[in-house]
């Protein structure tokens, strides 16, 4: 972990001198001018400027990404690097405040405009469901959730909010969204998806233009674009079919012909690129046994060429390295492949000298055109220029309030109802169990997930893989949500696992038991049973053996809960809700109807996998788009 250099004595002087150095910078015309520093010169008049001026050893800088922990000023100075990362946990330390993240940013920004020619750093991070990887954000549901929403505009005001929480720490870039079409759920980032139908996934883009806001009427349609400091850059990722990898095995081989990679893989990525997104990041994964990062078909010819993409590609985390197996077998190889391709910047995130030494020997050698380094410099130009990083290259505190702000808590919340999904609700010669009556003498909670913040939020939330505890960031749990929701009057008994005899020794009205996943990311996830997290199998049981029970699942995809469904008398898919648990307790009391409709099929047995929605002998136990709908009734 990388020492906080900036609050050092050291480091105050460093940053007086590149305040200086920038401050030379923008001279007036005739005091030092440069065409590429007037922001009044048309962009591609600046961009030429720009790469006129620069050495190969800049311009392969500007190639390269670096995270956080790895990095220094004086390294993005000296060898004029074009991006810094922060991956899932690397974080100035523990429980960073949004000062503490703006000072990390500013510092490494001052070290990149003390370079020769001052180019500025884009600072990118993972914000997958809200800016998750920092604390006291607000962290909305994760894609499928809001797959189940069918919203678009809903997504796009998530979008518009998390850009205004990653503003609010100094970032301007993030690895958003993913728009993979998921067609396995056995795929640990199936979550990620927002769903197995291409055309929700496709309609569901909307986010781009949230993040980085609507391009104006006239605009340029597919060119990168940014509507000011309160929107961030977007990245469209995994190009492309990483959602379709045989069993479901992350950064496996997609086998699939051209018309199935048209119709079900690429249409998110076509209306990504009208929306204007910035940066495309390319998958681990193979098509028909080519790696995408070794791909120049699909990048260059396909993605730059045919489809007109204008922002940059950028690498996954040490894509390049995986190109061979075993990976780093062969690293210049991977070098030559990877940039061949067309990746524009590398995401290597630890070494620089090694990928910028091999790549410089490669051009030199004239076994990488000049031609190819020049379509990646202009290409990662054109998106500084044109989001005005040169212009405000700085975090400052204007959006710090915006930081898990309670308007944004309360969008989150609207989400989290709007993705429930009621699978049953009573059971067929008996009226419904939902809505809930909140003025119920007694009621019981129970489940593994009811009282467990990190559960509910899932992965990539404050760390990559998740965590658990109600400490692990801010928000409201299932349980304090209902107990919340319920009269005063009413008691709320909780007990994660408990006993039957317990159950029906206390007359119980209704039990509410909250069950499902344990928190996962990417190949951690990936998954051949898909079963609830234990005991969660045993409670469900044991509770709705013994009272009349509401069963909510949270997990990132569907799981075997048969034979568990007879016993339940009603059932309710929550995904991954995130940090606003209330939303869950507004649509079970009724202060909301139920409207979530299912964003991929729920399978009976795991046999059945891969199942998708239009397969023959399609024989699920919910079938995709399914979904109850219950009327409100104010909660009574």
């Amino acid at each position: 972990m990388a020492k906080l250099s900036f609050l050092s004595m050291g480091m105050i002087l460093f940053l007086c001198c590149c305040s200086a150095a920038a401050a030379a910078r923008t001279a007036p015309a005739g005091q030092g001018y440069s065409k590429y520093k007037d922001p009044g010169q048309p962009v591609n008049a600046r961009i030429r400027d720009l790469m006129q001026r620069m050495t190969l050893q800049e311009k392969i800088g500007q190639m390269t990404q670096l995270d956080r922990a790895s990095v220094t000023p004086e390294i993005l100075r000296d060898y004029s690097i074009g991006s810094v990362l922060s991956g899932g946990g690397s974080v100035p330390f523990p429980k960073a405040k949004a000062r503490d993240w703006i000072d990390m940013v500013n510092s490494y920004q001052n070290g990149s405009l003390s370079s020769r020619l001052g180019i500025p750093i884009i600072y990118g991070i993972d914000a997958v469901h809200g800016h998750n990887n920092v604390y006291q954000a607000t962290i909305f549901p994760h894609n499928v959730g809001l797959g189940a929403t069918r919203d678009p505009d809903l997504v796009k005001r998530i979008g518009a909010a998390t850009a205004l929480e990653v503003r609010a720490t100094g970032i301007n870039y993030v690895f958003a969204p993913c728009i993979a079409v998921c067609r396995d759920p056995r795929w640990g980032r199936c979550y990620e998806s927002y769903s197995e139908d291409p055309s929700v996934v496709q309609s569901m883009t909307s986010i781009i233009s949230g993040l980085q806001g609507e391009i104006p009427a006239g605009g340029r349609k597919g060119a990168p674009y940014l509507g000011g400091n309160d929107k961030v850059l977007a990245c469209a990722k995994h190009y492309v079919g990483d959602g379709g990898t045989a069993r479901g095995i992350n950064e496996n081989n997609t086998v699939a012909d051209w018309h199935e990679m048209l119709s079900i893989h690429m249409p998110g990525y076509y209306k990504a690129i009208i929306e204007g997104v910035s940066t495309i990041m390319v998958s681990y994964s193979s098509w028909n046994g080519v790696k995408m990062h070794a791909n120049r078909f699909l990048v260059t010819d396909f993605l730059k060429n045919t489809l007109k993409f204008r922002g940059f590609v950028i690498s996954d985390w040490e894509g390049i390295d995986k190109i061979t197996t075993p990976a780093d077998a062969n690293y210049t190889y991977s070098v030559q492949m990877g940039i061949g391709a067309g990746i524009d910047m590398v995401m290597v995130p630890y070494n620089h000298t090694v990928f910028i030494d091999t790549l410089t020997r490669l051009v030199k050698a004239d076994v990488i055109p000049m031609s190819r380094i020049d379509d990646a410099i202009e290409r990662i130009l054109r998106v500084k220029f044109m989001t005005g990083l040169f212009e405000k290259p700085l975090g400052d505190q204007t959006f710090l309030s915006q930081l898990g702000s309670q308007e944004h808590r309360d969008l989150a919340r609207e989400a989290v109802r709007k993705s429930l999904v009621l699978l049953k609700n009573g059971h067929k010669a008996d009226p419904p169990v939902l809505p809930l009556a909140k003025n119920a003498s007694k009621i019981l909670v129970a489940g593994t997930h009811a009282n467990n913040l990190g559960y509910q939020c899932g992965g990539w939330t404050i760390t990559w893989q998740g965590g658990s505890g109600n400490n692990l960031t801010s928000g409201t749990t299932i349980l304090g949500a209902i107990s919340k929701a319920v009269d005063l009057d009413t008691e709320v008994v909780f007990s994660e696992n408990p006993d039957p005899d317990f159950v029906r020794s206390h007359n119980f009205s209704y039990a509410i038991v909250v069950v499902g996943e344990l928190p996962y990311a990417e190949t951690a996830g990936d998954s051949t049973n898909l079963t609830l997290a234990e005991p969660g199998g045993d409670i469900i049981q044991k509770v709705c053996g013994a009272v009349k029970c509401v069963v909510v699942v949270v997990s990132g995809r569907p799981v075997t809960i048969e034979p568990r469904v007879d016993q339940m008398d009603a059932l309710v898919a929550a995904w991954l809700p995130g940090s606003q648990g209330e939303g869950v307790a507004d649509v079970l009391f009724g202060d909301y109807g139920f409207t979530g409709k299912l964003p991929r099929t729920w399978f009976k047995t795991v046999d059945q996998l891969p199942m998708n929605v239009g397969d023959p002998h399609y024989d699920p136990l919910f079938p995709f788009g399914f979904g109850l709908t219950t009327e409100p009734t104010g909660g009574q």
